[in-house]
């Protein structure tokens, strides 16, 4: 078997660096040049092979949050909105 060619942390830089475009396949595209790059199939297999856990989230923001007050809310839903173009930095996405 051959091994990976892109980590978690080559998506998660990605992710940082993006502002608008979130897809593998934009990942792809923004690739340093250089043989053997990752295509945006390495990319789907990686989240694919990385199972999301709670914990990992909750171990990641534990030291930001106030536990005797305040509350977290966490929303990743994406809703219509229809004064969007009046709303600073808010954009037209992808969402599938």
């Amino acid at each position: 078997m051959n091994p990976p060619k892109c980590n978690e942390y080559d998506y998660i830089n990605f992710l940082a660096a993006t502002q608008k475009v979130f897809s593998c396949v934009e990942a792809e595209r923004v690739q340093p040049d250089q043989e053997n790059a990752p295509s945006h199939d390495s990319i789907t297999r990686l989240l694919h092979r990385l199972k999301p856990e709670t914990s990992d989230l909750w171990n990641e923001a534990k030291p930001f949050v106030n536990l005797k007050e305040g509350v977290l809310v966490l929303d990743d839903s994406t809703l219509d909105k229809p004064y969007a173009q009046k709303i600073e930095l808010v954009t037209y996405h992808w969402s599938g």
